[in-house]
């Protein structure tokens, strides 16, 4: 079979003339003959099967600049290149479905930050933050008040002011009143203030990279806790006997594990689980997660710092958030524990129970 002329290569490889066009100016598709008067494409048969791979991969939205980069490889690179793309969209995917589900909640009611529930319903907390076995200082803020929960784990040379920094730009979620539906903007509000608090302290250094931290908070509304995140503190809720993690790690390693290209048992012991992809300050992309819990009675929540959960393991921090009594007991434990398998980093700790509120006599 001889040269097909571009509009026979297009009808064969489901792909436009001019998407033809644009993919041989990006290098992408290259014409096998490009006739010197008239400037008419011909392409060889046997570039088929790259034009339809292609036409493939522009269905599942992957860039060009990807692409090209996967007709470069062979069968088996190239499918493991596919799988971690797929895998990437799925989790940007998965974060977007929650701020969907927020902004649905916040729609359909009037009021979703006060959203009044049957049954009038409290919080109980205790906070706690160690700096460890092994280091000198304590990089870690733990803060944990009537409204707010909040852990922010530092680093660099000014971590412990920028954690701090970060935390008490929160603080005045304590006492300001939250408008009707705007629960997502005065939490997007507040991070963007603690950015700020934590780029003055980094601005006051030499290099910004002396100043960064992550940033996990919580705020009670009275019959809901809405949670920010960002960096790779955690929180997990007891309910009903099971525990779930509900924020998502945002290092390199946890996006590896995404991809498929490690599994978490092999995330666990990497050398680079904590080189984070968003923090604020140092560099990282400051775009936080933002989700919105419906509480239920005895609900337990633990955020925590990764000085516990990078050395504590998820059955035994179960263990413990089930059997202690009060949160101040199972705050002690916890530190006590992540101590107790060599304490490598500063761990912080808080936990809110969400109980009937007490009537007053």
């Amino acid at each position: 079979m001889g040269l097909l002329t571009i509009g026979a290569f297009a009808k064969a490889s489901r792909l436009s003339p001019k998407a033809l066009r644009l993919y041989d100016e990006l290098g992408l598709l290259t014409p096998a003959r490009v006739d010197p008067v008239t400037g008419y494409r011909h392409y060889a048969p046997e570039q088929l099967e790259q034009a339809r791979l292609v036409a493939w991969l522009r269905r599942l939205g992957m860039p060009l600049a990807r692409i090209q980069r996967v007709c470069t490889l062979d069968a088996g690179s190239a499918a493991q290149e596919v799988r971690a793309f797929w895998a990437q969209v799925e989790a940007d995917t998965a974060a977007r479905r929650g701020l969907a589900t927020f902004l649905i909640d916040s729609l359909a009611r009037k009021d979703p930050a006060m959203t009044p529930v049957t049954r009038p319903l409290e919080i109980r907390y205790a906070a706690l933050s160690d700096p460890g076995l092994v280091r000198e200082g304590n990089q870690d803020t733990a803060y944990a008040g009537s409204r707010l929960l909040a852990v922010a784990d530092g680093f660099g040379t000014a971590g412990a002011p920028a954690s701090s920094a970060a935390v008490a730009a929160l603080k005045r979620l304590e006492s300001d009143s939250i408008p009707a539906g705007s629960l997502l903007n005065v939490l997007e509000d507040a991070v963007d203030q603690a950015r700020q608090a934590v780029r003055g302290i980094a601005d006051a250094g030499s290099r910004a990279e002396e100043a960064g931290t992550t940033l996990t908070a919580m705020l009670w509304t009275g019959s809901q806790l809405g949670l920010v995140h960002i960096g790779d503190s955690r929180v997990h809720l007891l309910r009903d006997g099971g525990l779930f993690q509900i924020t998502h790690d945002h290092t390199m390693v946890q996006s590896m594990v995404d991809e498929g290209r490690l599994s978490p048992e092999e995330a666990a012991s990497h050398p680079q689980r904590s080189l984070l992809l968003r923090a604020l300050g140092g560099g990282a992309d400051a775009l936080p997660d933002m989700q919105l819990h419906d509480v239920r009675e005895n609900d337990r929540y633990l955020l925590c710092s990764d000085g516990l959960s990078a050395v504590v393991s998820a059955a035994e921090i179960g263990r413990v958030l089930a059997r202690s009594t009060r949160p101040e007991e199972a705050v002690r434990e916890l530190v006590a524990l992540a101590n107790s398998a060599g304490g490598p980093d500063n761990v912080s700790c808080v936990v809110a129970d969400v109980l009937a509120l007490r009537q007053q006599p």
